[in-house]
């Protein structure tokens, strides 16, 4: 297990790794490299959302595409029909997006194990037929089209001598880190050890005084808020949206990400995505054959390789860091 100061160090990292991130606009990449880490940074805010429930409390949600459409579609609906700044819809689609998850989760959590996850995948695919057949509000079949980047950005960006891109990068990196700060100071918390005691063991966890039930709500409302915050700014970039993003591929597509890079850890979600987005652009021409490679690689991830990259690699540099020797005195004991 790892010590206090190596968190401490390893918490650090990532202050260098967000200032070298950011540097990265001011180079003057290709337009594909910036498209990419843009949505690298934009579906591993998705994948941290997810992991706060699957990861440190062990329930499987999978409504999760669902609540990332309320937030993209809230963001698409307040900007494009009612003429509201994207700062200020933003928000509010993370709140209703909490609200969502508090409401989902008051019925939800009366189930467990596998009838958890049935019945959030069932309100996963409601909430697609509803965005879908409701072609008042969010454009149906035809989407929403014409969604306008955030006020200000466009300066912003050209202040700094960068394209629009440049400052859509800027935006999406501020985010992610923030999203890291929110899954880290949350996992580090009283409130993150009591969900990492009910994932040991519900019974364990009340007889130890913890209210698993509500702690459980609020793991669910944090995780519904990080999909809608992704959301939001997904609405933005991409400036159209359709029913199919929020469907359940999008929900398994997230999973992979996740299994991927690591269940429970904080570096897991951001390798999880970049490494399995960067391949599916790579591999764009056999699209439609994607799945038949990742579905069987999700069942050996499963079988061979359970706590993801990150836990292969714990577990390489613990068997190649050196046995400490006996101290004197349990040498004088023995």
């Amino acid at each position: 297990m790892m010590g206090a100061r190596g968190k401490s160090t390893a918490a650090w990292l990532w202050i260098p790794a967000f200032l070298l991130a950011a540097a990265v606009p001011f180079l003057h990449p290709s337009g594909f490299t910036m498209e990419l880490l843009i949505n690298v940074m934009i579906w591993s805010i998705v994948t941290y959302g997810l992991n706060v429930l699957l990861g440190y409390t062990g329930q499987l949600p999978l409504a999760h595409a669902g609540f990332f459409g309320i937030g993209a579609y809230t963001v698409g609906i307040l900007t494009l029909k009612h003429g509201w700044s994207f700062w200020a819809a933003w928000p509010l689609a993370v709140v209703l997006c909490a609200l969502g998850g508090l409401l989902l989760g008051l019925v939800a959590f009366r189930t467990k194990g596998d009838a958890f996850s049935i019945f959030t995948l069932g309100v996963g695919v409601i909430i697609q037929q509803v965005i879908n057949k409701w072609d008042a509000l969010t454009g149906g079949n035809d989407g929403l089209n014409g969604i306008a980047p955030p006020a200000g950005l466009d300066t912003f960006a050209h202040g700094l001598g960068l394209k629009l891109n440049g400052g859509f990068y800027l935006l999406a990196l501020l985010a992610l880190a923030l999203t890291v700060l929110v899954a880290a100071r949350a996992r580090h918390s009283v409130f993150g050890r009591s969900l990492l005691a009910i994932r040991g063991g519900e019974d364990l966890a009340r007889s130890a005084g913890i209210d698993v039930f509500g702690h459980k709500l609020r793991a669910m409302m944090l995780s519904t808020a990080i999909a809608g915050f992704a959301g939001g700014l997904y609405a933005v970039y991409v400036g159209f949206l359709g029913s199919a993003v929020t469907g359940p591929v999008t929900t398994f597509t997230t999973l992979l990400y996740l299994l991927v890079g690591g269940v429970g850890t904080l570096l897991g979600p951001l390798l999880g995505t970049a490494l399995m987005y960067g391949l599916t652009q790579l591999l764009k021409d056999l699209q439609d054959y994607q799945y038949i490679v990742f579905g069987p690689l999700l069942v050996l991830l499963v079988m061979f390789m359970p706590q993801g990259l990150v836990g292969l690699w714990e577990k390489v540099r613990a068997r190649r860091r050196p046995v400490s020797a006996p101290s004197a005195a349990e040498v004088s004991h023995d």
